[in-house]
């Protein structure tokens, strides 16, 4: 059942990134180059609700719905995260995808994003296998 909450939930998640957007390269590119910033507009207006929510969970005492302890644990700042951070966002303009809206590009029947997926995937693979090397990285 979990699973289905999860599933119906990316579904609502994949359809919304598509409706605005954010699964469009020209939207993308437009916004990188400060010709458009309505998908700009989308991520920030995104991060201040999880701040929001975040906060009021800090308020109610950092629970949730069964009452478990919530625990956010922040991550230092490294060349690792710098090297990343970089990686990421050049890999976003180039391909017009992040994470999220790949899965949306590949719902929507567009071919090009399964290379993005498969990029995804290889780099992931590639980080473990770099940390297994590395514990620094962690």
């Amino acid at each position: 059942m979990r699973r289905l909450v999860f599933l119906i939930f990316g579904i609502i998640f994949g359809f919304a990134l598509s409706r605005v957007g954010a699964s469009d390269y020209n939207l993308i590119f437009a916004m990188f180059t400060g010709e458009n910033f309505k998908l700009a507009l989308v991520i920030i207006t995104a991060i201040l609700t999880a701040a929001l929510v975040m906060r009021i969970l800090a308020l109610i005492g950092n629970r949730g719905l069964k009452g478990e302890q919530i625990v956010v644990n922040k991550k230092p700042l490294n060349k690792h995260t710098v090297y990343g951070g970089i990686i990421f966002g050049v890999g976003w303009a180039i391909s017009g995808a992040c994470p999220g809206t790949v899965l949306a590009q590949v719902g929507e029947g567009k071919i090009l994003g399964l290379f993005t997926m498969l990029g995804l995937i290889a780099g992931t693979y590639m980080y473990a296998l770099i940390a297994q090397k590395n514990p620094n990285m962690k």
